[in-house]
């Protein structure tokens, strides 16, 4: 198959599936038994021990989730050229590294074993796209509840409607492969009741696509039946700010859920909040660099997104008829919950 530039970076695989094999993360090089490698599975393996002691410091519970590498739970769908040895995951690798560190080896949850099992029932993947489809999320939700006795939610349901899409790694084959996808928004009780600034910019400018480490957003569920527990979720595109992914099912689960899209753990954050949960997701492949939990959200904000948001401001200062002292965009939040973030 001819490819477009970039699309080298992209393994065809049976039945349709596409798989990314290399990258700025070094996918398919992640599977070896490198030292780059080893150092980085002993670095995670401090990562971890170190988060689930703060939190036990803190009195909250850390729960460590990696979702696993289209590589690693669909290996059988490569095609003749291109083998992974499962066994080198760097998800399956860290949790060996933790088998003598109880506490952060039951905080590590299995999702590469969960996968495998159902893999051939469902699509956990979307065939043309790097991300998990609904099936995958809400197996890795229902573990996740699992984890921490909480009672999921079934929001699977039949979806608004069907797209022919193509995914990020499909839209760089020519030509592109596409598939169907189901559309599902899984916002029921809970209500977004703080985003910040970026992210109210960006979703009124309709850019919001483009956002990634520095959105932050709060949900509150009052709803009969909800667990009361509070819980922040530190995370990627897997778990999304947007009501379409992990966060969202999180958010029908408990009454509070904030989510930092952010690898790294922001402990200011955490002290400030009190929570009764910490999640640190990750995808595997990103798991080829170390983050750095000495991170501030507020400070990377301001840095990051302080010339934007103040040129916006301007620009909606100079239009006719605008009060300057409001806040565009601000929504109110409910009583008593911390709607401008800590």
């Amino acid at each position: 198959m001819e490819t477009t530039h970039g699309a080298e970076h992209v393994h065809v695989g049976r039945d349709g599936w596409l798989f990314l094999t290399a990258g700025s993360n070094n996918v398919v090089g992640q599977f070896s038994r490198s030292r780059l490698m080893a150092r980085r599975v002993r670095g995670w393996r401090r990562l971890v021990v170190a988060r689930v002691r703060g939190c036990e410091r803190l009195g909250c519970r850390y729960l460590h989730v990696i979702v696993p590498e289209k590589l690693t739970v669909y290996d059988h769908k490569l095609s003749a050229g291109l083998r992974v040895k499962v066994r080198l995951s760097p998800a399956l690798r860290l949790r060996r590294a933790l088998f003598w560190h109880r506490s952060a080896r039951r905080a590590c949850l299995d999702l590469v074993g969960a996968f495998r099992a159902v893999r051939d029932a469902r699509d956990l993947y979307f065939r043309t796209d790097s991300h998990w489809s609904f099936a995958g999320c809400d197996t890795a939700y229902r573990l996740i509840c699992a984890a921490c006795g909480a009672v999921p939610k079934d929001l699977s349901g039949e979806p608004q409607e069907w797209r022919q899409m193509a995914g990020d790694l499909g839209s760089k084959l020519t030509p592109p492969q596409s598939e169907r996808w189901p559309i599902r928004g899984l916002q029921r009780d809970a209500v977004r009741v703080h985003a910040s600034p970026i992210v109210e910019l960006r979703e009124r400018t309709g850019r919001a696509d483009k956002l990634h480490v520095g959105a932050h957003v709060i949900y509150r569920n009052d709803a009969a039946g909800t667990d009361p527990r509070r819980v922040v979720l530190f995370g990627d595109s897997y778990a999304h700010f947007a009501p379409i992914m992990l966060t969202a099912l999180i958010a029908e689960t408990f009454a509070e859920v904030h989510f930092v899209w952010s690898s790294s753990l922001d402990w200011g954050y955490v002290e400030r909040v009190r929570p009764d949960l910490v999640i640190g997701q990750v995808a595997e492949r990103f798991m080829f660099e170390l983050p750095d939990d000495r991170f501030d959200l507020k400070a990377y904000a301001a840095e990051r997104f302080g010339t934007e948001l103040a040129e916006a401001e301007a620009k909606s200062a100079r239009k006719p008829g605008k009060n300057s002292d409001k806040s565009p965009g601000k929504k109110p939040g409910k009583a008593g919950t911390s709607v401008a973030g800590p």
